[in-house]
């Protein structure tokens, strides 16, 4: 795997918006805290266009991320939010640059089709909260952030759930929203899973849309040679006048019953206010103990 360098201060971090438009007001909190962090931030020029829903057209918002992906006093870069629009552009992106010159890109939500994209080619990417998240977020998951940046040590030990299947599993760590994972199938961003440890979340989608996605990837071969799951938030589900009967982790649980590896469920990731920083593609180890969930980083 490709593994980004640390940043250091003094370090510049560019912030684009590959989706839905922003304003200034909404990402000045996260501007002073990366400033306090001794970042220089620096802001795409089209970041505060609007196209309808969008930061700007197709060509502005992909005229963004790759300016900052090829500019080499650019560190790393954060999405500022997600929403829609990101799939539009990322077959256009060269990422080939970051081969040589690595550097972190972070976001999570619709962002995920870049940080799979990135997983494909074996490029190390932050699953993180986005600047828009700042203001709310736990100090937890801001800390998770620069931690991850800084190359400082990120391991977490979490509560056990009672739908949680025992085990220890070692693999990269992969995976992202589920509806974006199930968008992806069949394209040149699709997840390869074998080997990894695949982690799963997703925001307001009626539960027999989990049920019928979770089917999507199984029947694709998603889930055979998995080290392990984690399941982080399900936030905002919705059911029909006649119920669906079981809730999204239930119906995960139900997906995952029947596989030996461990699977953890209510890992603080995701669409909710403690959304805890995990580097994808990294190894990592998931020890799923009676008590507790242990998630370890390798290097």
């Amino acid at each position: 795997m490709i593994k980004p360098p640390a940043l250091n201060y003094g370090d510049s971090i560019g912030l684009v918006a590959t989706a839905r438009k922003i304003s200034r007001k909404e990402l000045q909190v996260a501007i002073n805290i990366l400033e306090e962090w001794g970042l220089s931030v620096q802001l795409a020029p089209n970041l505060f266009k609007a196209e309808n829903q969008f930061a700007g057209s197709d060509a502005q918002r992909l005229s963004d991320i790759q300016s900052f992906i090829d500019n080499p006093e650019i560190k790393a870069i954060l999405c500022v939010r997600g929403g829609y629009g990101t799939v539009r552009i990322v077959d256009q992106i060269n990422f080939l640059p970051l081969i040589e010159s690595p550097k972190w890109i972070g976001g999570y939500s619709d962002v995920s089709v870049i940080v799979n994209k990135l997983s494909r080619l074996r490029i190390e990417s932050l699953h993180c909260s986005m600047p828009i998240n700042f203001e709310k977020n736990s100090e937890m998951a801001l800390d998770s952030i620069r931690k991850a940046l800084f190359g400082e040590a990120l391991n977490y030990t979490i509560p056990n759930h009672p739908l949680n299947t025992l085990g220890v599993g070692k693999g990269a760590i992969t995976g992202g929203n589920l509806s974006m994972l199930y968008s992806q199938m069949g394209s040149d961003s699709a997840l390869k899973t074998d080997g990894c440890i695949l982690f799963l979340e997703d925001l307001d989608e009626y539960l027999y849309h989990i049920d019928r996605m979770m089917y999507g990837l199984k029947r694709s071969g998603y889930f055979e040679n998995l080290a392990g799951v984690i399941v982080g938030s399900m936030s905002d589900m919705n059911d029909n006048t006649i119920p669906f009967g079981e809730s999204a982790y239930e119906i995960i649980h139900r997906h995952f019953k029947d596989y030996s590896f461990p699977v953890c469920f209510g890992f603080p990731a995701g669409h909710q206010d403690d959304n805890r920083t995990l580097i994808f593609s990294r190894q990592a180890t998931l020890e799923v103990e009676a008590n507790q969930v242990n998630l370890s980083y390798h290097g």
